[in-house]
């Protein structure tokens, strides 16, 4: 009885040493990840033009800094998951204060911050895909917003998402840009680039790089956007501004991105937007 006892606890301690070795191990490398430095590429921003100027605070809604940043862009929790991660979207009034244009484009189209970190949870990816001069009208416009008092916290990990992080599993801005780059929804001409060039700045965050769906955190799974060729035009514009089908079912998340971001979009974006993705679908055969 008292060898099976010393084996038993020997064994225990073993297994104790084990995870607590495995700890640090995920400890470390998850500060590598949150730790790294990123060199910035220079942004090339051309003075926007007056067109672009002004329809900045209409891009500002679709892009969805209001949604993220709050409703004065003061900053605001964008995800809290105990044991996961607090990310705060932040004070963007405070950062055009402090920023240079070139850190807030590097912040929007790399997911880079100032401080040369990565960002988390910030639709870089998809901004990367904006053309430089919104990009720069969009600087223009945030650093005509009042300064306002907010928060600005860095992103706190907990366990599950150390775990994540040491893993590979939750992948910074950074690291998807380079996804993002790589993978590209198909070129169907010049007829659909417009609608292409909506899809890839406005869809992809959420449907995937090319538009091909992907699972996203709290179950949600937006699917392949050939889905959209079920769809005629009036019902795709529905969909696009409440976020519900035809027969008035409530996507999820895409609801809460049509009521507040896609319902800014033009009718003749929605058009050239359905347009594309229906030649898409033709296209992949769907």
């Amino acid at each position: 009885m008292r060898k099976a006892l010393r084996w038993a606890g020997i064994s225990l301690g073993a297994i104790v040493v084990l995870l607590l070795v495995a700890a640090a191990v995920i400890f470390v490398l998850s500060e590598m990840a949150l730790r790294k430095e990123h060199r910035a590429a220079a942004e090339t921003l051309p003075a926007p033009t007056a067109a672009q100027l002004a329809d900045a605070p209409r891009q500002a809604r679709i892009q969805g800094c209001f949604s993220c940043h709050g409703d004065k862009l003061q900053g605001k929790v964008m995800f809290d998951a105990p044991g996961v991660a607090r990310v705060v979207a932040p004070n963007l009034t405070a950062l055009a204060a402090s920023a240079s244009d070139q850190q807030l484009a590097a912040a929007i189209r790399q997911g880079i911050g100032h401080d040369g970190r990565a960002l988390f949870v910030m639709p870089s990816p998809m901004y990367s895909r904006l053309d430089p001069g919104e990009v720069a009208a969009l600087i223009a416009w945030l650093r005509s917003q009042k300064h306002v008092a907010g928060m600005s916290d860095r992103p706190r990990f907990g366990p599950l998402g150390r775990f994540g992080l040491a893993t590979g599993r939750f992948r910074s801005a950074p690291e998807e840009v380079e996804r993002f780059r790589a993978e590209v929804p198909i070129d169907l001409g010049p007829a659909h680039a417009d609608g292409r060039r909506l899809a890839a700045s406005v869809c992809s965050e959420c449907h995937g790089p090319a538009l091909f769906g992907q699972r996203m955190g709290g179950g949600e799974e937006p699917p392949d956007l050939s889905v959209s060729a079920g769809y005629d035009l009036a019902q795709f514009t529905t969909l696009m501004r409440t976020g519900q089908t035809p027969s008035g079912k409530k996507l999820g998340l895409m609801e809460f991105v049509a009521r507040n971001d896609l319902k800014h979009l033009t009718n003749a974006e929605i058009d050239a937007l359905h347009a594309y993705l229906a030649a898409r679908a033709k296209r992949l055969g769907s």
